[in-house]
């Protein structure tokens, strides 16, 4: 299941794709027009800065805004900078051991391909897609 922490992080790169033209957009602006509260996006924008798809100015003037335009940011990528890996079974994940039972386990192909529509899902949409209703 995909946690509110991601969904909200959509939320915010399209609301930001939405007034980019604006430059920085506060925080409070932003958490008023996606009804966020503001100590909670603070949290999801923290992610997303240090990630370096967005970036942040304080002060008088500040606020987020993209470091890329809408075209070139791939959702699986925003949602699992939130949500972490998107792999359905723990044995397909990039870093884990390699299971003795892999040879025989007979559940492995329904995990991989399980895997393989998710990734091919949410891979092939970028935040432009979203934006146009193109997906």
């Amino acid at each position: 299941m995909i946690s509110t922490k991601a969904r909200y992080a959509l939320r915010v790169m399209v609301d930001l794709a939405q007034h980019r033209e604006a430059g920085y957009i506060p925080l409070k602006d932003i958490a008023k027009r996606q009804e966020i509260s503001e100590k909670y996006l603070e949290t999801i924008l923290k992610v997303l800065v240090k990630a370096k798809i967005l970036k942040g100015l304080r002060g008088k003037g500040g606020g987020y805004m993209l470091t890329r335009s809408p075209e070139e940011y791939i959702i699986g990528e925003i949602i699992e900078l939130t949500e972490g890996p998107l792999d359905p079974v723990a044995c397909l994940m990039p870093d884990a051991e390699c299971c003795q039972r892999k040879d025989k386990c007979i559940t492995l192909p329904l995990w991989q391909k399980f895997d393989a529509l998710i990734h091919d899902f949410f891979y092939h949409i970028t935040l432009e897609d979203l934006l146009n209703g193109n997906y």
